[in-house]
């Protein structure tokens, strides 16, 4: 008979047989299990949490599959299914560790969770759909980048993420959403803050913002991210009315992994919900970047816009009497 279970750390002896089939099995599996004081974290409430936890669904000493729960500081609660591991056609197995998830952490008080599929697993879309209650919300693509020498970045324009600027980046990334994405997918200053926990994570993230040299406004802010040290993935914050070279952007990039690593693989991340996101993938294609990953974006969320009555009567809206009572988006 199958349970799941939190994953412990002196699990970490049976799971090389689960994923035998990886190349990097070990780093895998170091990224999983990095932390010894996982256990801890477990009891800490949800709005604390700030680490992956990760359980297993177990058939007497097998382990059958696996998924990890990631946290955001998202002031909805909004969390990431991050990994999901099942045995081959298993489906069941795979729903049975997705419904349990969901129904844990929405006790703890979330609210909304955020799933990405790769559109080559059409029958994992389906369990998601079919039986677990997500919907489809869009998609998002990794870009290989042909690392070049020819073009140094203004370095001038670009210098290192402050706490000071999370409001900023946060009206910056707001924008950037197309309307209809603005309320799941919305952000608030808090998002973006460092934390002091930033080195327990396991991953390191280096951020940059780029202001207008005149008004120093910032006008984009970069993330750069990576968990091995060789692969890189850039994510880009840029609204539609700025106007920056996206060349340049990479550049500083390139150029900054540079100062750290010389060999490694860097990949930009396109989002379709995005407005400059098609702007991106067509500036991609022509530049013969390579896309390496498609995945639709899946969310299960239990947020509902409450109406409430707030005013009746007679009253104007640009030279027009309306009468009656109008309702709006608590």
């Amino acid at each position: 008979m199958s349970r799941i279970r939190k994953l412990y750390y002196f699990d970490k002896k049976n799971m090389p047989a689960m994923v035998s089939f990886l190349n990097n099995r070990d780093g895998y599996i170091g990224r999983i299990m990095f932390n010894p004081f996982l256990p801890l974290h477990h009891l800490l409430p949800l709005k604390f949490k700030f680490l992956p936890e990760s359980y297993v669904l177990k058939d007497k000493k097998d382990i059958k599959g696996l998924i990890t729960i990631a946290p955001t500081k998202c002031p909805v609660k909004r969390l990431e299914i991050m990994r999901l591991f099942f045995e081959e056609n298993c489906y069941e197995d795979a729903a049975e560790l997705i419904q349990f998830a969901v129904s844990k952490y929405k006790a703890l008080g979330a609210i909304s969770f955020i799933a990405r599929v790769d559109d080559n697993l059409p029958d994992l879309l389906r369990v998601f759909v079919s039986k677990c209650g997500f919907s489809q919300l869009s998609y998002e693509r990794l870009w290989k980048v042909p690392i070049q020498d020819d073009t140094e970045p203004d370095e001038k324009s670009f210098r290192e993420f402050r706490n000071s600027d999370t409001t900023a980046v946060s009206t910056l990334y707001n924008e950037s959403l197309m309307p209809h994405f603005r309320a799941l997918l919305g952000s608030e200053p808090k998002e973006f803050k460092e934390t002091l926990f930033k080195g327990l994570t396991y991953f390191n993230e280096y951020k940059y913002v780029f202001e207008d040299k005149k008004t120093k406004d910032i006008i984009c802010c970069i993330s750069i991210k990576t968990s091995d040290s060789t692969n890189y993935i850039m994510d880009i914050i840029q609204s539609s009315w700025s106007d920056i070279n996206i060349s340049s952007i990479i550049n500083f990039g390139i150029h900054c992994i540079k100062k750290r690593q010389k060999n490694f693989n860097l990949f930009v991340k396109t989002k379709k919900y995005t407005q400059l996101g098609q702007k991106y993938e067509q500036f991609f294609m022509e530049h013969r970047f390579e896309c390496v990953q498609n995945q639709i974006v899946l969310t299960n969320s239990s947020a509902k816009i409450i109406k409430e009555q707030v005013r009746t009567g007679k009253f104007t809206i640009l030279n027009q009497f309306c009468d009656g009572s109008i309702n709006v988006p608590g």
